[in-house]
Order: C-alpha cells, then structure tokens, then sequence
C-alpha cells in the first residue's frame, strides 16, 4: 500500500509539474510577444480619390460603423461581455456582416466613412482580410488603415480560444488624404494590457480649398482594459490634440466608438429610466472638452441606440447604449445628425451618420 500511495503521489507530483510548465510557459510567450506599436506612426493611403478637395460652405457626409468583425448577428454572445462565443458564427457568416455593413453604409452616401473593427487577419474571423473587402466596397475612395488591436494567442475561453488577432481602424475619403499618422492612446500597464493591445486614434488630412486642412479623427477607445485614469488620458490626449488643430485654424471631425455612454444619459434614457452599470459604460466626460471643442449629439430623430451589450442574443428591450459618435471643432457646423436603426443585423453597432459644413 505505501509503495502504492508513493507512486501516486509522484504521478500527481508529475501532472502538477507539466500544469506548472504549461502555464508558466503560455504566460511568458504573451509577455515575450507582447509589444505596442511606435507612436506617431506614419500611415500611408491606398487607392485614389475621385474628388478634389473640400470646399467651405458645402455639405459633406460622413458615417461612423463598427463593424464588430464580423462576428455579431443578433444571436451572437460575446465571451468578454458576459457571453460564449469568441469567433464569428462561420466564415461565410462573417463575410455576410462585413458585406451587409458595407451595403448599409453605402446607402448614406458617405463623403467620409470610418470603420473600426476590422480584422485583417485573426482567428476569431477565420482570416478574412476585412480591408480587402471593404475597399472593393468603395472604389473611388482613398483608404488609410491603423493597426489598433494585434494579440498573440489568447487560449481563453478554453471551449474555443479567441486565439491570435490583428485588427485596425479603416478610414474612407472621397478626397485626397495628403498625410496620416497614427496615434498611440495610453493603455493599462496592468495584466488587462494583453486584453487591450495598442489602442490608437489615425489622424488623416485633407486639404480644404483655399486654404487649411480637414483633420479626420478616426478612433476606438478602451473598454474592457480602461479604468477611470486610462479614460481621462486617452480622452485628454484626442482632446488637445483637436484643439490644437482648431487652433491653427482646421477643421477637426471625429468619429468613432468611444466606449463611452457619448451622450451620459443613454443608460437612462434608452432603458426605461433605470441605473444601468456595465463597467465600461462610463458617462463621456463632457467636463474635459477644451474650448473650441463639442459633440455632435442635437439628434434628428431622437435618441435612439448605437450599441447592444452582448451577454445575451439580441431582442428588443435588451441593453443599449449611445457609444458611437461625433465630435467637431467649432468651425464645423452639422447640419444633420442620426444613429440609423438596423435592429443590430451585422454588428453589435448601428451606424452613425453626420451632415456637416465647414465653416
């Protein structure tokens, strides 16, 4: 019996110590794969613009779409949300989104599209190069693509791991973009930075006749890896970032997911008057904005949703929330702005569409 209980004990030793050896091993290839791209990063348009350059005083179209890779159909839950799934439903299911939210965007008539969300070649969407996609989409566009979420691979959620990831910010213009850079937001130094990687905002310019630059501000902002700190900075860094541009006498436009409840009182407003805290829906801090700097939230058609959480399948009375938006320099004035309604069909998103004129 003894030499049986001392075998035993050295299988189990042994089982302990390949665990240990697994484990220890997965955590030192994320922190050794674990890197952040430069800031200020020089990004370079692709395609050409069939238009010349923007004028003052006439209308232009812009749309902001999340595309959530692909994966959303109103049925999809998403792990980090309370939910299952990590991949899209099927590779054919993820190409149908990334098509429908193309087709949806496009019946806007957009001047000037900004995409997050789009993967260029992750597990989680069965490798389709979204880009690619999304460009034959809109030929006649010039197109700047910013890397903002490139992952080593993630073994969780064990049923079926979320695995490796390179994602970006896409951003469209009818008119030619002269320069783009990219911009390193602040993250989390903690453990959520594997969750979190290389959050950025592109910042894409576009001569004006006459004189000046339209600056297009693409971004994506933190949600599962920020706290209040990494908030306020990222929030901070855009901010004086616009107001400087504003400053030198351009026209700043920024679209995007801010991963903010954008108008800070959506939680209340769209689900029956009721305190709703999902952590990361944290009010937008309209105290922070700098002179010369405002959101673009004087709705058309009333409040109405731009994001569902994804714990649960979609239907009507779920969770949602205002986190996409606009915001513009005092020089731009919108003369329309509506979040569409697509009962969450292609993405956990609605679109955002804006009609503006430079001033």
């Amino acid at each position: 019996m003894k030499k049986f209980w001392s075998v035993a004990w050295r299988v189990l030793l042994s089982i302990l110590g390949v665990i240990v050896l697994i484990v220890g091993g997965y955590i030192l290839y994320l922190i050794l794969q674990y890197s952040r791209i430069e800031d200020n990063q020089i990004l370079r348009a692709e395609g050409k613009a069939i238009a010349g350059s923007p004028r003052m005083n006439t209308p232009y179209t812009v749309v902001t779409q999340n595309l959530g890779f692909g994966a959303y159909t109103p049925d999809f839950t998403f792990f980090m949300d309370g939910g299952t799934q990590s991949w899209g439903n099927s590779k054919e299911s993820v190409e149908t989104c990334i098509n429908e939210g193309a087709m949806t965007v496009k019946s806007l008539n957009p001047d000037f599209i900004l995409f997050q969300e789009v993967d260029l070649d992750s597990d989680r969407s069965y490798h389709t190069d979204q880009a690619t996609m999304l460009r034959e989409a809109f030929p006649g566009m010039a197109s700047v693509c910013a890397v903002n979420y490139h992952s080593a691979f993630l073994a969780y959620p064990f049923t079926q791991p979320h695995g490796s990831s390179n994602s970006s910010l896409l951003t469209f213009s009818r008119y030619g973009i002269s320069s783009a850079l990219r911009r390193s937001l602040p993250i989390s130094e903690g453990v959520s930075k594997f969750l979190d990687l290389d959050r950025c905002y592109s910042v894409q310019r576009i001569p004006v006749e006459g004189g000046g630059e339209l600056v297009l501000y693409n971004i994506h902002a933190s949600a599962y890896g920020g706290s209040a700190e990494i908030r306020t900075a990222q929030m901070s860094m855009l901010f004086s970032d616009m107001q400087s541009e504003y400053e030198k006498g351009n026209w700043c436009v920024c679209g995007g997911d801010f991963n903010h409840d954008f108008t800070g009182t959506s939680t209340k407003d769209l689900n029956g008057g009721g305190e709703v805290d999902f952590g990361w829906a944290q009010p937008f801090p309209e105290d922070l904005l700098p002179f010369g700097i405002r959101r673009a939230t004087d709705y058309d058609d009333g409040v109405k949703p731009t994001c569902r959480n994804c714990d649960i399948p979609y239907e009507e009375g779920n969770f949602v929330i205002i986190v996409d938006g606009f915001l513009i320099s005092e020089n731009v004035e919108v003369t329309s702005v509506r979040n569409v309604v697509t009962g969450f069909a292609y993405s956990d998103h609605n679109p955002v569409v804006m009609q503006f004129i430079l001033k």
